[in-house]
This record gives structure tokens, C-alpha cells and sequence, in this order.
């Protein structure tokens, strides 16, 4: 007997949702080989990472753990290089590993300008977020850049300006924070940031960041002792350099089944691919993340039975944001993510926001029990009706 290898690259949100669904269809099977490879033997919930940033305590979670009883190997390794014509993928340069099958989910990092590398702080890994903490703890008084007016940079601000009073947080963009959101709960989440003390400045491109400081375009510079950089995400180029086609952020462009356009035994998955809905491309969230996993792991056993993948649909329902500890706004949205007329502020919000970041994990301990349970998410409806 043939055992069919399926490689797992990447055990984030999207990742890790493939990995658990996959192993706990085919448990059992001497034919099927379901393996994840992850930098960390530790799951990053980046829903969490300001909160890392800030000094506060989060989860332990343990991806062998996890993975325990399901039959899924776990490689503990940094994936350094991909080569679709072999099926081969090589783990911290000295090991190869092959495939008949991929699932590709190495997620987005921090997008750049000149600067940001050497001198501004990210939030793409807890050791980034440690570090962050470290220097935050440490600082007494002085002023934090936080660069990017969307989620990250909102929460992180608010985060950094309630935890630490006595700094001068200044959260700075092209855009205005809540900006996709309808006009009250965008006008309560502003409020909030002014009572937190947070500085905002709106329409503000970052062109360079400096030691101590970030300079503007029109060459303004705003002097900062710490920048968080929080401007857009990049893919990994792994892809790319692999000669997957990918746009032109580095996303591996997918079928509406979520296989690679250009080597289809690749399955690409959250913030790695460029998926067409209906209403436009996806943007990376973990609403939208763990639905591409399972999808590419129900695709690969219709396909295992010689069967045609159906196409993936999926709409969101809600944009949550915290605003501090013991205070968030949570936006209702159509399929396609413009506002509804429904958000919740306040407390409420607060805690419907933390029952959202703390489901994942609750999730993949359902899905490894009962893997039908991870089948259900909105499909979008006539927004997505006809995808191909």
C-alpha cells in the first residue's frame, strides 16, 4: 500500500485548522500522512500578541499536545525552502521533507519602509512581542510611534496607553482608525482612544523610520524612543521564490478550491493566499483563516476519493476590537465586510471579544473529537453565490 504524504507548512490559525481537520478525518488510515511543520512547538495567538507586548500572561498552548492522539506528526523546524517540481521541502537547511500533497500556510509578517527593519519593533512573533515588552517595562517616560492606523496599531495602542499611563502613545497612519466601521461605533472607538490619552494623527505616511524617530512624507519627522510598527502585512517569499504564481503582495494565487493556480497538488491557506470571493481577494483574519484550513482539508479528502473540490465560500460577520482590558467595540458586518447598522460597545463588547479570541483553541479540540463540527461558517450568501 501507498501512503498518500499531505505536508502542513505553517501552524497558525489556518494551519493549524488544516492540520487537526485533516488528521482527524483520515485517523486510523495506513494510507494517509498528515505531517505540520512550525517554527514553534508553542501556537501563536496573534489575537493576543499586545498583550504579550504589554507584560501580561497568556496561554501556554502546546502544538504536540494538541496533535496527540490524532496521529499528525509534528516537525518542529524553520521551512527555508520549497521545490514544487520535486515535492520537497527542506526544514532549518538540513532536512528534507516530501509530499504528495501541501497545504501551504506560512501567514503574513509586518510589511516595511526603509528603517523599520533596524529600528522599530513588530508584532509577527511572541519574541517580538517579549521584546517589545521588555523595552516598554523599561522605559519610564518618552514617547511610542505605534505606525498603522488599522486593528494591530488600535489595539496595540490602546493596550500600551492603558498599561502604561505615563507614556506618550501617538498611533499614526494614512488612514483614520475605525474607518470601515459605521459612525457610531467608529465615534465610540475614537472617544475611547482619546480617553486612553492615545495621540492620533490621520493621514500621515510613514516613509522612513530613523533611530529615534519616524519621518514623514513632506518630510516631517515625529520623534519616537519606541516605534511598533503595524503597517500591512507582507507574505513570506517562500512562495514566490518556489515559482508558485503569486500577487503582487507574494499570496499564492488560488482556484476557488483553494489550490495553487499554477501546481495544484498545493493548497494555500489564510493569510498565505490570494482567495477571489465574490465581493474581492480575502483579507487575512482569523474569522476567515480557520475556514480556508478546513476547506483545503475537506478538498483533499474529496479528492483522495477521486472526487472534484468544491469551491470555497465564506462572509464575514464581525469586525471585534479591543480598546484596553475592560473595554472594546465590536462592528456587525455584511458578507462582503462593509458595517452593519448593529455593533456593541463597552463591557459587553469586552467580553464578546475575549469569547472570540479564546475560541480558536476550544475549536481545535472540538474539530479533533468531532471534525464535522469545524464544517460551519457563514458561506456569504448571494455575495459569494457563483464563485468558480
Amino acid at each position: 500500500m501507498t501512503t498518500h504524504k499531505v505536508l502542513v507548512l505553517g501552524a497558525g490559525y489556518a494551519g493549524m485548522a488544516a492540520a487537526i481537520q485533516l488528521a482527524a478525518r483520515v485517523k486510523g488510515r495506513a494510507d494517509v500522512e498528515v505531517t505540520l511543520v512550525n517554527a514553534h512547538d508553542r501556537f501563536t495567538e496573534r489575537l493576543r500578541l499586545h498583550l504579550t507586548a504589554t507584560g501580561q500572561p497568556v496561554a501556554e498552548l502546546s502544538i504536540p499536545d494538541l496533535l496527540a492522539g490524532t496521529g499528525a506528526r509534528f516537525v518542529r523546524g524553520w521551512v527555508t525552502a520549497l521545490d514544487p517540481d520535486t515535492r520537497t521541502v527542506r526544514v532549518d537547511d538540513d532536512r528534507v521533507l516530501h509530499y504528495d500533497t501541501l497545504v501551504y500556510g506560512l501567514g503574513g509578517v509586518a510589511g516595511t519602509v526603509p528603517g523599520a527593519e533596524e529600528h522599530a519593533h513588530t508584532l509577527n512573533t511572541p519574541e517580538d512581542a517579549e521584546v517589545l515588552g521588555r523595552r516598554l517595562a523599561g522605559l519610564g517616560r518618552g514617547t511610542v510611534v505605534v505606525a498603522g492606523t488599522g486593528l494591530t496599531g488600535v489595539e496595540s495602542a490602546a493596550e500600551i496607553a492603558e498599561r502604561y499611563p505615563e507614556l506618550r502613545v501617538v498611533l499614526l497612519g494614512r488612514g483614520e482608525p475605525g474607518a470601515t466601521m459605521n459612525t457610531r461605533a467608529r465615534t465610540y472607538l475614537q472617544a475611547a482612544l482619546e480617553r486612553l490619552g492615545v495621540e492620533v494623527r490621520s493621514g500621515a505616511e510613514v516613509i522612513k523610520v530613523l533611530p529615534d524617530a519616524i519621518e514623514l512624507a513632506g518630510g516631517e519627522t515625529v520623534s519616537a524612543d519606541v516605534v511598533l510598527w503595524t503597517g500591512g502585512t507582507r507574505a513570506a517569499p517562500l512562495a514566490a521564490a518556489a515559482g508558485l504564481t503569486v500577487d503582487d503582495r507574494g499570496r499564492v494565487a488560488t482556484d476557488a478550491a483553494l489550490r495553487s493556480v499554477s501546481h495544484p497538488d498545493v493548497y494555500a491557506v489564510g493569510d498565505a493566499a490570494a482567495i477571489r470571493q465574490g465581493y474581492g481577494v480575502l483579507h487575512g483574519t482569523c474569522q476567515s483563516g480557520m475556514p480556508t484550513g478546513v476547506h483545503a482539508a475537506v478538498s483533499i479528502i474529496r479528492a483522495l476519493r477521486g472526487e472534484e473540490p468544491k469551491p470555497f465560500r465564506f462572509g464575514y460577520y464581525h469586525t471585534p476590537v479591543s480598546l484596553g482590558r475592560h473595554d472594546a467595540v465590536v462592528q456587525f458586518t455584511h458578507p462582503d465586510d462593509s458595517p452593519r447598522r448593529i455593533s456593541l460597545t463597552g463591557r459587553l463588547a469586552a467580553r464578546y471579544k475575549e469569547t472570540v479570541t479564546a475560541s480558536p483553541w476550544p475549536t481545535y479540540l472540538r474539530m479533533k473529537k468531532m471534525p464535522v463540527s469545524g464544517a460551519f461558517w457563514p458561506r456569504g450568501g448571494r455575495f459569494t453565490r457563483g464563485v468558480r
